[in-house]
C-alpha cells in the first residue's frame, strides 16, 4: 500500500465504462480501507508503461481487461497457476520487485456458481473457446464438461491448454445441462440456437451486458437457475481484492455500488 492509501485500477482500452472502480472503491470504504481506483484507457506502450509503475512502487497493483490480457500474461514476472493454465492475467500484483499475474475469472466461476444455486452435478455445456472459457473450463474441472465453437479445433485445444478432461460437439448441438455462455453471443440481443437454450437446466453469462440477454430471460421465466455477467463480475472482484488487501471484501456493499452506479449510468442516456 503505498502512502495514501491503495492506488489500483484498470488496464484496458476502453476501460472508462468499466463498472470496476464503483465495485472496488465501495469495497475499499466498507472495508475501512481508503485508496483509490482507477481507469487507464491507455495503448499498448502505455499499457506497458503503467505495468512498470507498479513494479516500480508507484501504485499497487490492477485490473486488466481487453485488448491486453495477453500483453499483461507476457509483461509479469511471475503468474499464478491458474494464469498459467487459462494463458491469461485479468489481475497484477506485486511481491517485491516483481509483478505476479493472477487469474481471478476462475473463482468468477465459482463464485457465482455457488451464489446462484447451480446445478453442482450433472454435464456442463461450454460455449466458446477464447479466455472466458479458458476461466470457465478451468473453474469446472472434474465436470462431465462439453465443449462447443464455432471451430471443433479450437474447442479441443482449450481442453488440451486447460489440462482439463472433457469432449467437444459440434456449434450449436444441444447437451442436457448447465450452459456456459462464454461467447458475445446475446449481448446485443441475439438468440442462440433454439434447442441449446431449451436443453440447458440452467444458464451461466459470463460476459456482462446491459440488462438479460434472450437466454439468460428464457431459462428464468422457465425457472431455471440463473447466474449472469454481473455475478461473474462481483465475484471475480472479491477475488482481485483480497490479493491486493488481504481482506474479504463485503460483497452487498459491491453489489449495491454496481447497482447505483448502472442506475446513474441509465439516468444519464
Amino acid at each position: 500500500m503505498t502512502r495514501d492509501g491503495f492506488r489500483l485500477g484498470i488496464i484496458g482500452r476502453p476501460a472508462t465504462h468499466s463498472l470496476s472502480p464503483a465495485i472496488h472503491e465501495a469495497a475499499l470504504a466498507a472495508a475501512g480501507l481508503t485508496g483509490t481506483y482507477t481507469p487507464w484507457d491507455l495503448r499498448p506502450d502505455e499499457a506497458r508503461r503503467r505495468l512498470r509503475e507498479i513494479r516500480d512502487g508507484q501504485f499497487d497493483g490492477c485490473n486488466v481487461t481487453m485488448p491486453y490480457k495477453r500483453l499483461a500474461y507476457e509483461f509479469v514476472d511471475e503468474r499464478s497457476e491458474l494464469a498459467r493454465r487459462t494463458g491469461v492475467v485479468n489481475t497484477v500484483t506485486r511481491s517485491g520487485a516483481h509483478l505476479v499475474g493472477h487469474n481471478t475469472d476462475v473463482a468468477g466461476v465459482t463464485g457465482a456458481w455457488t451464489h446462484r444455486s447451480l446445478p453442482v452435478a450433472g454435464p456442463v455445456l461450454l460455449l466458446g473457446a477464447g479466455g472466458a472459457a479458458a476461466a470457465a473450463a478451468v473453474a469446472l474441472s472434474g465436470r462431465d464438461l462439453v465443449v462447443s465453437a464455432r471451430s471443433e479445433e479450437n474447442a479441443r485445444r482449450l481442453l488440451d491448454v486447460t489440462e482439463v478432461d472433457g469432449r467437444t460437439v459440434s456449434w450449436g448441438s444441444a447437451v442436457e445441462g448447465v450452459v456456459v455462455n462464454a461467447t458475445p453471443v446475446g449481448m446485443n440481443g441475439e438468440n442462440h440456437v433454439a434447442a441449446v437454450v431449451d436443453a440447458a437446466t440452467g444458464w451461466f453469462e459470463m460476459v456482462y451486458a446491459h440488462g438479460e440477454t434472450p437466454a439468460e430471460s428464457q431459462c428464468r421465466r422457465a425457472l431455471k437457475p440463473v447466474a449472469s455477467g454481473t455475478d461473474m463480475l462481483i465475484h471475480q472482484a472479491v477475488a482481485a481484492f483480497e490479493l491486493w488487501t488481504g481482506q474479504v471484501p463485503s460483497i452487498g456493499a459491491m453489489i449495491k455500488a454496481l447497482r447505483a452506479e448502472e442506475l446513474r449510468r441509465r439516468d444519464q442516456h
